[in-house]
Order: C-alpha cells, then sequence, then structure tokens
C-alpha cells in the first residue's frame, strides 16, 4: 500500500516538471518533442540567406558582363567612321555594324519623316515634350562618299511644334472635291510644279552611330503606322513605311557642330551610347546589398536554432 502509494506521487511529480500529460511509454512521445523544430523546418530557415546570396553572386557577373559590354561600345565608337560608299562591303552583315560611326552624304527627304515619341528631356529643371526625327537620307548618284542607297537617320530631338505643324501640312495636302468629279473622292493637288524646298534640295553630310530597333517595355503601346503613330523605333516597320526595304541601314545622328541659329533638330549626345540604366557601379551596390541581408537572415536562422538556457526557479 506504501509502495503504490509512492509510486503514484512520483509520476505526478514528473507531469508537474515535463508539463506534459503524456504517458512515458508513449511512442509518439518519444518519436516528438513539442517545442523541437525537425530537420526540414531547419533547413526551411536557411532558404532566404541561399537565396540573397545567389542573388549577389549574379550581380558580380552581371556587372563583369555590363563593363565588357560599354567597354566594346567605346572601342567601336573610337574606331575611324565608315564611308558612305563602303558600306555596300557590309551588305551581307550589316549587324557587325553596330555601334560602328557612319559618315555619308545625301539629301533628306523629309516627306516621309517620322515622327518617334512622345520624348521629354530637361533644360534646366523644366521639362518639353517633344519627338526623334527619322528622315530617310538619299544617295548623291556617282559620289563616293555617298550610300548606294537610303538609310533611316534619327536626326534628334524636335520640339513637339514640330510634329504639329507637319501634321497640319500633310492634311493642307488634300483639297477639296473638284465640281467635274462627278464621283465626288478626294483628290490630292497636283504636286509637279511644286517648288522643292533648299532644306530638301541641300547635300547634307551625316555622321551617326549605326544603332538597331528599340526593345519597348509592356508598358508602350504599339506602333500604329496607318495613323502615323511611332512610340518606339522599329526599323523593318518604319523602313516599310518609308517605302524602303527592312534590311535598311538605321543610324543615329551624332553631329556635335549645331548651328545655334537652327538648335534643331538636336542630335544625340555620344557619350549617352556609353552609359546604361544599370551601370556597373550601381550592380556592385546590388551586389552589397544582397549579401548583406543574407549575412543578416542567416545570423537569425543560426540565433533561432541556438539552444537557449532556461534559468531553474
Amino acid at each position: 500500500m506504501a509502495a503504490s502509494q509512492i509510486f503514484r506521487t512520483a509520476a505526478k511529480n514528473l507531469r508537474l516538471q515535463t508539463g506534459s500529460k503524456v504517458s512515458p511509454f508513449s511512442t509518439s512521445a518519444s518519436a516528438y518533442v513539442e517545442g523541437t523544430p525537425n530537420t526540414w523546418s531547419k533547413l526551411l530557415l536557411f532558404v532566404p540567406g541561399a537565396i540573397s546570396f545567389g542573388l549577389g553572386t549574379w550581380q558580380i557577373f552581371r556587372r563583369q558582363e555590363k563593363i565588357e559590354l560599354l567597354q566594346h561600345r567605346e572601342s567601336r565608337l573610337s574606331m575611324e567612321p565608315v564611308k558612305g560608299g563602303e558600306i555596300s562591303q557590309f551588305n551581307s552583315k550589316l549587324d557587325s555594324l553596330e555601334f560602328r560611326k557612319v559618315k555619308s552624304k545625301g539629301t533628306y527627304d523629309e516627306e516621309k519623316s517620322v515622327f518617334i515619341g512622345p520624348r521629354s528631356r530637361s533644360i534646366s529643371g523644366v521639362t518639353e515634350n517633344g519627338y526623334y526625327l527619322i528622315t530617310p537620307l538619299l544617295p548623291i548618284a556617282g559620289d563616293a562618299q555617298s550610300a548606294q542607297y537610303p538609310i533611316l537617320v534619327n536626326r534628334g530631338w524636335v520640339p513637339r511644334s514640330w510634329k504639329d505643324k507637319a501634321t497640319a501640312s500633310s492634311k493642307s495636302d488634300i483639297a477639296l472635291p473638284s465640281t467635274g468629279n462627278q464621283g465626288g473622292n478626294f483628290a490630292l493637288k497636283k504636286q509637279e510644279n511644286k517648288e522643292i524646298s533648299p532644306s530638301t534640295s541641300s547635300i547634307t553630310e551625316v555622321t551617326g552611330v549605326v544603332r538597331g530597333s528599340e526593345k519597348p517595355s509592356i508598358f508602350v503601346p504599339a506602333n500604329d503606322p496607318t495613323t502615323c503613330q511611332w512610340f518606339y523605333v522599329d526599323v523593318p516597320a518604319i523602313a516599310r513605311d518609308c517605302g524602303l526595304t527592312e534590311e535598311t541601314l538605321y543610324l543615329e545622328d551624332t553631329n556635335e557642330d549645331i548651328n545655334p541659329s537652327m538648335p534643331y533638330p538636336l542630335p544625340k549626345d555620344v557619350n549617352t551610347l556609353i552609359r546604361s540604366s544599370v551601370m556597373p557601379q550601381d550592380h556592385l551596390n546590388y551586389t552589397i546589398t544582397w549579401y548583406t541581408l543574407s549575412a543578416a537572415v542567416t545570423a537569425m536562422a543560426i540565433k533561432r536554432l541556438k539552444p537557449t538556457r532556461r534559468l531553474r526557479r
């Protein structure tokens, strides 16, 4: 009797110390102790740190790629310009000319100009909307410094008023229906005797850099050639709209000799071609950020798994 009483008292004290009502002979109690994480939960604590470390390492490779890309552009821009008459040598590999300077003579076909935009520029803190003006440069027969076929030239930035005037001019080319026209159709004004403006007839020497089509983001609307709405540079589509072949060469004018009396179109700064929206220094900053985050979350995981000592009461 006394022995059974002693056994019940000892069992009661054991339950009070462990805080559990599970029998000491239960298999579930021996397999799992409440409050102790298993192996998978331990590993999951280190997943955020591993991902952050991987992203930081990826930024190191991206930084090196960006350095090599900008060095490649800078080396090609420093080469002697390709003369217009020599462009025909690259007909089979025009892509190899990208970021090479080209110098060619010709005459602008102003009537087929295309406005890309709107594109904004900031002057003394004031933002002004405008467009890029792309015009075909027609060759000069018998001139060795002229290309043998038309070239699309991005002449630079122009104010919005330029497009408004061009739109108004194109609308004025439509005449009212004549009384002798039985069908009542609109007729275009006769342009046989149209006087060619000096800007169209004068010979121009262009120094530009060979570029390709732009890659628009998902937020940029699609181009609509039927309404003359061009939001980004699509060289094959613009060439078709101008009546040229899709393989037409595309240049961005980088002429630095700007006439103060005629500031527009404003050519692109050649230095912008050796800059990127994300420079190598930015990739380095991203690397430091990701590595710091990886170290922080890994330290938190280790602290979480570190056993804590309980003070005896």
